[in-house]
């Protein structure tokens, strides 16, 4: 099938005293991808997975999850989808393997053919499974929020901030649990903070703000926008001052023989940057580079919008 896993036309929302979350939002999630969608807080993005999880009504336009319209179809679109959100939210006094029974159970999974103890072994926390739920750590829980999301196989899982608040370690892991996923068929939309983690895992990524898709390109694509190189550059001798050159954009001093230079790389390159520092009759030490990275692509995006 070529049809989107999730498909959104023009979605609007507007909340009661006229704040306007979403504004026209459309764009395709396609099958089999990991897709990111990111933007600075308040930008639209819970209001929009909310509405796919059909806790806000829009009050306008269309969302179709595998195929199935939320409106026409919700039981079909529910079934779809499974949503991490980034509240923790389970009965802290059932275990792991009772939580996940009883949310198989509310979707209906048969319980011959519903197994928690793999699923826990897939989050690795079978050796959880009969402790309260009150007494895991919090990655932990949030290693269940993604095992309840599950139980009932949806094709498509939404993850709200999922490594939030979590430790390097734990994050890897579940990095590790959605390519898994993922590989196996799984179409994944993530929300996050960690921009290095979008750079990281997606294919694409849709930037929202203040309510409106600003672009939505593959991940590849939005890395080639970031044309800032930073170039560290320590020599031989004390600097009286900060050398100026058409090639530069931006040169800083750090300490008296450190110079911090910005160029764009569709303007210049390394080779010429140094060159204009020794021509100045200095000799180069030390040197070393920083490429611009998904952040920087991010912040200007968000600023062009913003202005």
């Amino acid at each position: 099938m070529t049809e989107a896993a999730i498909a959104i036309d023009q979605l609007c929302k507007t909340y009661a005293g006229g704040k306007r979350a979403l504004d026209g939002v459309s764009f395709d999630v396609p099958r089999g991808q990991i897709f990111g969608l990111l933007g600075p807080n308040g930008a639209g993005k819970s209001t929009l997975i909310n509405i796919l999880a059909g806790l806000v009504n829009k009050t306008g336009g269309t969302a179709r999850i595998w195929g199935f319209d939320i409106d026409s179809h919700p039981r079909n679109a529910k079934a779809s989808i499974g949503i991490v959100n980034q509240e923790i939210t389970f009965d802290p006094f059932f275990t792991p393997r009772e939580t996940l029974e009883i949310q198989a159970g509310l979707y209906g999974v048969r319980k011959e053919r519903f197994d928690a103890m793999a699923l826990l072994r897939a989050v690795h926390l079978e050796d959880k499974a009969e402790a309260y739920s009150r007494t895991l750590s919090g990655g932990m829980k949030r290693r269940l929020m993604v095992a309840k999301a599950m139980v009932h196989s949806p094709p498509v899982l939404v993850l709200d901030e999922p490594t939030a608040g979590v430790d390097v370690e734990l994050r890897q892991q579940l990095w590790a649990y959605v390519r898994e996923l993922n590989a196996r068929g799984v179409t994944v939309v993530l929300t996050t903070h960690y921009l290095e983690e979008a750079e990281e895992l997606c294919d694409r990524i849709a930037i929202i703000n203040h309510g409106r898709v600003i672009t939505n390109q593959p991940t590849r694509d939005l890395l080639a926008m970031a044309q800032e190189k930073v170039v560290e550059v320590t020599v031989d001798r004390d600097i009286p001052g900060a050398p100026a050159d058409t090639c530069f954009q931006k040169i800083e001093m750090r300490g008296a023989r450190t110079l911090v230079i910005t160029y764009r790389k569709d303007q210049a390159n390394a080779g010429q940057v140094l060159d204009a520092v020794q021509r100045e009759g200095y000799g180069i030490v030390d040197v070393s580079t920083r490429e611009a990275d998904l952040e920087d692509v991010f912040l200007s995006l968000t600023r062009a919008a913003n202005g």
